[in-house]
């Protein structure tokens, strides 16, 4: 009896090589859309937008700060904390924009609000990532935390 070999994990890599530049496509066209629709508002009503930002802003930098010192205390390696910490601080906003175009149109105040989160959370978590990167030698000098090479070793196969 031969065994079927299993494909699934080539399938799946040809699969999102297929999806990613059309992907890319459709995440461009909707924010070049949203901008569009939401670009006077956000020039005639600077206050507004701080009011937006200064939140977020403090929620990204707080949560993402906390759960990468959390994993940090837990001992988790820093190829876990550094996700970890990012999808901890993650507001998710695609899922508001589309839910907000849904239900109130491009021009409202609630795909406004989703624009800034976008226009804050896309810097402030590159910024981020940038801190978590670079701060790995610090992360992985705590005792009993496994270094990048001991806790994900290359593939040797």
């Amino acid at each position: 009896m031969l065994l079927k070999r299993n494909n699934g994990p080539r399938k799946l890599v040809n699969t999102l090589k297929t999806l990613h530049p059309w992907s890319l496509i459709a995440l461009l066209a909707t924010l070049i859309l949203l901008f569009g629709f939401q670009g006077e508002q956000i020039l005639n009503q600077p206050l507004v937008i701080v009011l937006l930002s200064v939140p977020i802003l403090i929620q990204v930098l707080f949560n993402s700060g906390l759960a990468y010192l959390l994993n940090r205390a837990v001992k988790s390696p820093h190829c876990v904390a550094g996700p970890s910490a990012l999808i901890g601080a993650s507001n998710f906003f695609e899922l508001a924009v589309a839910t907000a175009i849904a239900l109130f149109g491009f021009e409202s105040g609630a795909a406004l609000a989703t624009v800034v989160g976008v226009l804050i959370e896309v810097p402030v978590m590159l910024f981020a990532v940038r801190v978590i990167n670079s701060t790995a030698g610090w992360y992985e000098r705590g005792e009993g935390i496994q270094s990048y090479d001991e806790c994900c070793p290359p593939d040797q196969t």
